[in-house]
C-alpha cells in the first residue's frame, strides 16, 4: 500500500510563507520593479508611504507578491494570523453572550394591564382571491400581526401600563404535521412547507414581545388549538427558551387547555374555544380556580376559534359582575372551504384590553384590517 505525503493548501502556504518573512525597508532607490508594486499597493489603501512603521514582503505559493504594513496611526491592517485570532475571539464572544434587557423602572410602572391577543393567526394558511375573494399567505399573516400588535400599543397610549398579557397559540400555525392537515387530520391549503410557517411564526412572536417590553414587562401564556396542537405547543416552548433568563418575559407553555391570569382584582381566562361549552365556562372558572375566583370582582374568559365576535355576559348577584365570555376577532382570511360554507364578512382584527388594578376592563382595543 502506497503512504500518501500530506500537501499544504495554497491557503496553508501563504500562512507559512508570511511566517518566515521578514522586514524590509523598500524604497524607489532599490529594487524598481518590487518599489512600483509596493507603491500601488500603498495607494490602492490610501496609505502615504510616509505613515508605514514596518514592513514585510514576500511571494505568495502562486508567486504572487504579498505585503504585511504597519502604519503609525492605523493597525487595522492585518496578518492571516491575526484575522484568524480576531475571528475565533468574535465566535468565543458570540457563543457566550446572553441577550439583556434595560431594566424597567419602579417610577413607570402603572395601574394598568394591557392584554394584547392576535387570535387564529394561521401562519402558513393559503386564500387566493380568484378562489375566495381574499388574498392571504404568510406574508401576509406576518404584517398583519405586527402591525396589529403595534397598533395596540399606539391606542394604549396614555394609560400607565404596569404590564402586558400577551396571549398566543390559538391556531398560530395553519397545520400540525409534514402531510399539511390539522392535528386531526384535516386537510388545508397551505401556502408553504411546515417547517418555513413554524420558523415565520417564532420570528412574528420574537418580534412582538420585543415591542412589547417597550411597554412593561411581558406575560406570554399560551393556549392549546385544533390546528397546531403540538406545533404550537412547541413554538411556545421555543419562545420560552428565546428569553430563558429575562426576568422581563415570562411564558406560560403549558399544555392546561383552559388557563387562568390574575392581575389584582382581575381574573382573565383563556382558552382556544372548541372545549367547553360557553354555558359552562363559568362554573368551570369557579371550580378550576376557587381561590382565584373568590378574590377577584372582575372575571373574563376570552375565547378565540370562531374568528368572530361573541359576547356574554353571566350575572353571579344582581348588581355584582359575574363573567364575561368574548370571543376574539381574527386576523386571517378565508381559505377555499370556508368561502364555500359561506363564513365570510366578519372583520379581521387583533384585539387588546385594558384592565386597571382596581376597577377591571376600562377600554377595548381594536386594530382592523381591510381586504
Amino acid at each position: 500500500m502506497t503512504k500518501k505525503s500530506m500537501r499544504l493548501t495554497p491557503q496553508e502556504m501563504d500562512i507559512v510563507l508570511e511566517r518566515r518573512a521578514e522586514e524590509v525597508a523598500l524604497n524607489t532607490n532599490d529594487n524598481d520593479q518590487l518599489s512600483s508594486v509596493y507603491l500601488d499597493y500603498l495607494k490602492e489603501r490610501g496609505i502615504q508611504p510616509e505613515e508605514v512603521v514596518s514592513c514585510k514582503h514576500w511571494q505568495s505559493a502562486n508567486g504572487e507578491p504579498r505585503f504585511s504594513i504597519v502604519t503609525k496611526n492605523d493597525n487595522s491592517i492585518m496578518t492571516t494570523y491575526d484575522r484568524e485570532v480576531l475571528l475565533n475571539d468574535i465566535a468565543d464572544v458570540v457563543a457566550n453572550h446572553k441577550i439583556s434587557y434595560p431594566r424597567t423602572s419602579k417610577e413607570l410602572l402603572g395601574n394598568h394591564l394591557l392584554v394584547v391577543n392576535p387570535a387564529d393567526i394561521h401562519i402558513g394558511k393559503l386564500a387566493l382571491a380568484k378562489e375566495t375573494g381574499e388574498e392571504y399567505n404568510t406574508e401576509i399573516a406576518r404584517l398583519r400581526v405586527l402591525q396589529g400588535v403595534q397598533g395596540i400599543i399606539d391606542r394604549a397610549q396614555g394609560y400607565d401600563v404596569e404590564r402586558v398579557l400577551f396571549c398566543i397559540g390559538n391556531d398560530v400555525l395553519h397545520v400540525d404535521n409534514v402531510f399539511n392537515t390539522t392535528t386531526k387530520g384535516t386537510p388545508q391549503d397551505q401556502d408553504d412547507k411546515w417547517w418555513k410557517s413554524f420558523g415565520v411564526a417564532l420570528e412574528v412572536y420574537v418580534a412582538c414581545v420585543d415591542m412589547l417590553m417597550q411597554v412593561g414587562p411581558v406575560d406570554c401564556v399560551h393556549s392549546m388549538s385544533n390546528h397546531d396542537y403540538q406545533s404550537g405547543y412547541h413554538l411556545a416552548h421555543c419562545l420560552k427558551a428565546w428569553y430563558k433568563g429575562n426576568k422581563k418575559v415570562t411564558v406560560d407553555e403549558g399544555p392546561a387547555y383552559r388557563k387562568y391570569y390574575k392581575y389584582y382584582n382581575n381574573m382573565i381566562g383563556l382558552e382556544h374555544g372548541d372545549g367547553a361549552k360557553m354555558q359552562d365556562i363559568p362554573l368551570l372558572m369557579a371550580q378550576e380556580e376557587p381561590k382565584m375566583w373568590a378574590s377577584c370582582k372582575y372575571r373574563t374568559m376570552f375565547l378565540h376559534h370562531v374568528h368572530h365576535k361573541i359576547k356574554t355576559k353571566f350575572q353571579s348577584a344582581k348588581d355584582y359582575i359575574g363573567v364575561t365570555v368574548e370571543y376574539m376577532r381574527s386576523p386571517s382570511g378565508a381559505d377555499s372551504w370556508h368561502a364555500r360554507k359561506g363564513y365570510k364578512g366578519a372583520p379581521k382584527a387583533v384585539e387588546g384590553f385594558l384592565f386597571h388594578r382596581d376597577h377591571g376592563r376600562v377600554a377595548s382595543l381594536v386594530h382592523n384590517f381591510e381586504d
